[in-house]
This record gives C-alpha cells, structure tokens and sequence, in this order.
C-alpha cells in the first residue's frame, strides 16, 4: 500500500514554530544571547557539543535557544549543521598528558598522585539542596572562561612551556600490572564512523568514536546495567578523571609543517578493572573468578578502559570507559552491556528519539490499513460462524471469501 501526499496544514505549522519562539522569550522580553547562555548553562551546552560531535560552543548555545532548552533537539540541529561543513583536514593525534590547563583531576584510586588531587569545579561533595533564593549578584568577568567557554587559554603562548601532570594508570603500568589493551594497534588507522557504516565486530576506534556521540543518558543507564551484573566486567575503579583542555594540532596544507590551531575543552577518564591472566586461553577474561578459582595468578593485572568526550561531561566519559571495557571481551555476549551490536546499534539519541518521536507524526494510511483489516477479519469470522450456525439468519454484509462464488 502506498501513501499519498496530501497538502495543507502549512499555516498551522508555522504558527506551532512561531508559538515556541514565543515561547523563549521571558516575559516578551528578548531571547536570552548565546554568551549569556553559555555562562548560565555550560554543562548543558558542552553536552550538546558532545552528542552533535561538533566543538562550537557559540553554535551549540544558540541551538539550545532555538530548541527551547530541549537537549535533543540541540544536539540534532548541530549535527545537522555539522553535516553541511566541509572535511577541511584530519587532526594530529596528541597525547593527554599534554593538557594544559587542568581544570579538574581526580583519583578515586589513589591518595596522593603525581602533581595532586584537583578538585576543580564540581557539586560531587554538595548537599542536594534546592535553593529558593534568587540571587541578583552580576556574573563575574571570569565566569565564562571557568566555564570553558569564555576566551580560550593560551598555555603555549610566549615559548612557555605547559606543566605535564603524568597519567595515574603509568604507576601500574612502571610495575608491570597494567598492558596495553589487545585490540589497540597504535599503527591502525582511526575508523571514522562518519564516513563508513558500522560492521560487527567493530574495532576500537570505531566503539570509542560511537559511544563518544551518544546519548548521555543512554550511555548512563548501559553502564549502570553493567555495573548490576549485566556485563562480565567487574566494578571497576577510576583510575583518573580529568577536565582540561588539549591542543588541536593539524598539518598546515602548504608548509606541510604541524601547528597548533586551537585548544578543545575535554573530559577523559580511565578506569581499572581488576583481570586473571588474560593471556591464557584456558581461562579467558575474568573467567578465573566465575569458574571458582580463587588463588592469584603469575599474571594478575589490571585492564584499562578509557573515555573522552567533548567538553565538561563526567558521567558521559565514566560510562564510556565502563562500555569500552565491558565491550572489550572474547565473543562472549553475555549480558546486554557487553553486546558490541546491542549497544552501539542503540546509544545514539539522535536516531533512538526520531524513530520514537516519529510516532507523532501523521500514520492516517497505516493505521487506517490495521482498522480496515481487523474489521475484515471480524466480519469475515461472524460471516463464517453463521454459515455453520442454521439458527444464525440473514445476510452477512461481508461474507467470508470462500462463501463468495464465481
């Protein structure tokens, strides 16, 4: 059965969107500006950076105005924005132990660690407490840059050269308890899942680039099933959290020549996940613990798994760390947080609310086909049973097929 396109219903339409803008206008004053928004709301605009996996802090606030605050539909208009943009270049791989500043750094893991806990800007340690009372002190001219979205900071200006805080996981690794991750070729050219479907099993830079652009609550509640048993990882242990900001670096087309054209604010996190002998294949990962073997091995190590995301977004970079080592197992899909298919096919908000929220939008034709046929079905079965029935009299107005002669 086809469809067919009707007109009309323009005029309401426009006067829906027009009702929304409205809408963003506090007491038919002007709409709030960007710069006020991206002080008032950072956490909200760097999460719409995050998950439209475009870096533009100005664009995401003015997308987080146009949508009326809903941090879908922001997030959908920058990543349609973002398709537009022409690949001007690839950026240089860079390390994070390059980060500079550091707004933020944390280790759950250990007490004291190389260059020291920075608690940073954080409400982990707050009572959840609702305040009543408005306040009318004017903002700071260092609000937006503690923000991250003031002017960007100028760590290698003036031949300075930027502290380096070592990583915390290099302690484990210096004693020989933390290797590099099997799947990770350093040599391996990066998948961009932008360009190129998704095929199954799916490397690693393809997972991290995946779960980097995917819904915040979606990766919450994925890790969270994990760390209930859903997933053969055990509960694993931050080994860092970090918020700074890292260079981007790209090669200049005419001098051929790296140079540095711009900082991005990010959040990485790494975290440890006590594993039994992972080269042996009698075992397998963590197979030691479920098949009861208790005594240590020659070989106990820790595994690392790791998450970076755009801007300030802890619980987005925790649940990822959790998801790349849950998804880095042996094949063994057990558990709905370690089906590689599962979970990639399903963390992006974007696709998972348009396919829910096109629910809204006319299906006349479908829905009139399921009424049409369900009455079909029930008439034809009333039409068969008074063929059967003599006491049953009169004529079915919709006889059943097979009482229907040539």
């Amino acid at each position: 059965m086809g469809y067919t396109a009707l007109k009309g219903g323009l005029d309401a339409i426009q006067a829906a969107e027009q009702l929304v803008r409205a809408a963003t206008r506090s007491a038919g004053g002007p709409a709030l500006s960007t710069s006020q928004i991206m002080t008032a709301f950072p956490l909200a605009v760097d999460r719409v950076m995050a998950e439209g996996s475009l870096y533009a802090p100005e664009l995401a606030a003015l997308a987080l105005r146009q949508s009326a605050g809903d941090l879908f539909e922001a997030a959908f208009l920058l990543r349609a924005y973002r398709s537009t943009l022409s690949r001007l270049a690839y950026t240089e791989p860079v390390s994070s132990t390059e980060m500079y500043p550091v707004w933020r750094r944390i280790s759950p893991a250990f007490k004291d660690i190389p260059g020291g806990q920075i608690l940073g800007q954080t409400l982990d340690y707050t009572q959840r407490l609702l305040e009543i009372e408005e306040t009318s002190a004017p903002a700071s001219e260092g609000d937006g840059a503690a923000s991250g979205h003031g002017e960007e900071s100028s760590g290698e200006a003036a031949g300075s050269t930027p502290p380096r805080l070592s990583k915390v996981a290099d302690v484990l690794r210096r004693e020989g308890l933390l290797g590099n991750r099997p799947d990770a070729d350093p040599a391996e050219a990066p998948f961009d899942v932008t360009r190129e479907p998704l095929s199954f099993p799916a490397p690693r830079s393809a997972r991290l680039q995946t779960l980097a652009r995917g819904d915040t609550g979606v990766l919450t509640a994925l890790a969270y099933a994990g760390l209930r048993g859903y997933s053969a990882a055990d509960h694993p242990t931050l080994a860092e959290l970090r918020v700074g900001e890292l260079p981007l670096r790209v090669i200049h087309p005419y001098t051929g020549r790296t140079f540095t054209a711009g900082r991005l604010r990010v959040t990485e996190c790494e975290t440890l996940t006590y594993d039994l002998d992972p080269g042996d294949p009698n075992l397998g990962t963590l197979a030691a613990r479920r098949i009861g073997r208790e005594e240590p091995s020659a070989k106990e190590r820790f595994v690392l798994g790791y998450g970076l995301v755009f801007g300030h977004n802890e619980r987005m970079a925790i649940s990822i760390s959790q998801l790349d080592r849950a998804l880095a197992g042996d094949g063994d899909t057990a558990g709905a947080a370690r089906n590689e298919e599962f979970v990639l096919s399903h963390v992006d908000g974007l696709e998972g609310a348009g396919f829910v929220e096109h629910l809204k939008l006319p299906h006349y034709v479908t829905f009139q086909a399921y009424l049409d046929r369900t009455r079909h079905l029930r008439e034809s079965g009333r039409g068969a049973h008074a063929a059967m029935d003599p006491d049953v009299g009169g004529a079915h107005p919709h006889p059943h097929p097979a009482q229907v002669g040539p």
